[in-house]
């Protein structure tokens, strides 16, 4: 009777340790975010926006990932995007102050004007990205002095929806995405300025 205790004890033990064990997956998607906090890429994991195709592809469900790109010398206006057919759609804008009454001034609805000009330039724009990370990209949205992508970075790193997924790849394709990211900060910074 003693020894089938000790069996037991020791299978438990054994299951125990076993299920502290991270997943491949886990440790893949850690070193995808560790790498992106090195390249100031910010990554967090957030509940998706009501404006974004989430889990199931239904509006603002599950979690997504956030990568965003801080400018210090730039500012947005509040602006999103989704991605439709690899290209940047720009989302039903509005500029703050647009329930504003009709007799505003002149100089309130030039600058929401420009604001929404300003917005339109990435309309249009294709995500050009690496094949494995492009299709993972949901929506880009820009706010004050930060341009931020949502994308299924858990996606990049899972065998069955990345099968050609080598740890090699992660910088190359996160410097790319960085680099696009810091020209469409460009495109909107240059254009008509």
């Amino acid at each position: 009777m003693g020894t089938w205790i000790a069996i037991a004890i020791a299978m438990f033990a054994l299951g125990t340790i076993m299920a502290l064990k991270p997943s491949a997956v886990d440790i893949r998607l850690d070193k995808l975010r560790m790498i992106a906090r090195r390249l100031e890429l910010n990554p967090k994991v957030v509940a998706c926006p009501d404006w974004i195709r989430g889990r199931n592809n239904e509006f603002g469900k599950g979690m997504i990932g956030q990568y965003s790109l801080i400018m210090d010398d730039m500012k947005f206006p509040e602006t999103h995007y989704q991605v439709v057919d690899g290209m940047l759609k720009l989302e039903n804008f509005q500029a703050q102050g647009s329930d504003l009454n009709p007799q505003s001034s002149s100089l309130e609805g030039s600058h929401s004007t420009s604001k929404q000009m300003l917005a339109q330039r990435l309309e249009g724009e294709p995500l050009s990205l690496p094949p494995s990370i492009a299709p993972l990209v949901k929506g880009v949205y820009l706010k004050a002095n930060s341009l931020v992508v949502f994308w299924h970075d858990s996606s990049y790193v899972q065998p069955a929806t990345n099968p050609n997924f080598k740890v090699q790849q992660i910088e190359p394709e996160l410097s790319a995405l960085k680099s696009t990211m810091q020209a469409w900060a460009q495109k909107l910074a240059n254009k008509g300025a």
